[in-house]
């Protein structure tokens, strides 16, 4: 299994409405064949020194091996994800593990 962890720092003046909207394409992503799993959330209103609460929404996707990770980065799906949205992002930090 393979897990893909995406963390997105939106840009400050991203407007409600272009959350919404993001959110709402980042759910597209589980229309892709070789996703098992999606979860999207935001920072939960957890306050402890270890956890890292400044992100805007993040992204965790499981794969069942690297070749459906390979599939997914090129897919229709994820590529139309990143042609529309990547204008938003500040900052993204993208943690892979099997």
């Amino acid at each position: 299994m393979i897990a893909h962890h995406v963390l997105f720092w939106l840009k400050a003046d991203t407007t409600d409405e272009q959350k919404k909207a993001f959110r709402a394409s980042l759910e597209t992503l589980q229309g892709v064949e070789v996703v098992r799993t999606i979860h999207i959330g935001t920072p939960a209103p957890i306050e402890r020194a270890v956890v890292d609460t400044t992100y805007t929404f993040s992204l965790l996707l499981t794969f069942d091996d690297l070749d459906a990770h390979n599939v997914y980065q090129v897919h229709p799906l994820h590529q139309a994800f990143l042609d529309e949205f990547r204008v938003y992002f500040d900052k993204v930090v993208i943690y892979d593990a099997q």
